[in-house]
């Protein structure tokens, strides 16, 4: 027994001085995901949700988010340790179409979402859902 403290212990220290560089990285990092209805009105009437979203992670699902137009969706996550965090989303235009697309996926995302604040910015549009790393600069990742 006295033999395995020996050997842990200094393994232990040896992961730990391992991990420092870690400390301001991806894993500590909070990421912010914004979901935007920019969807036209069509015949629908100003404040009456023309969105439907539904969110979810393996662990944690959001629940469904009837948004009118103008109105963002905002939730929060951090990367797990194996880079496995994942965010899926179902939108359902009422009355027109609906798409699913990965709001937050740890690899794809690490990188691209810190430029903004930590965030991942997506506009739900008449002709897809557009993500942007800057909230300036829009891409139709996901055309309907």
């Amino acid at each position: 027994m006295g033999n395995l403290k020996s050997v842990a212990l200094p393994l232990l220290l040896a992961f730990s001085l391992l991990l420092l560089p870690f400390s301001e990285s991806i894993y500590f990092t909070n990421y912010h995901i914004h979901v935007r209805n920019d969807l036209p009105l069509l015949n629908s009437p100003p404040n009456q949700p023309n969105l439907l979203l539904h969110c979810k992670s393996k662990k944690r699902d959001i629940g469904d988010r009837p948004m009118a137009k103008g109105q963002d969706y905002t939730w929060d996550t951090k990367i797990n340790f194996f880079r496995t965090t994942l965010f899926f989303c179902n939108a359902r235009w009422v009355g027109h179409k609906s798409r699913s697309f990965d709001a937050f996926d740890a690899i794809r995302d690490e990188e691209r979402c810190l430029e903004y604040h930590t965030s991942c910015m997506w506009s739900v549009r008449s002709d897809g859902i557009y993500f942007s790393f800057n909230n300036a600069t829009w891409y139709n990742d996901y055309p309907w």
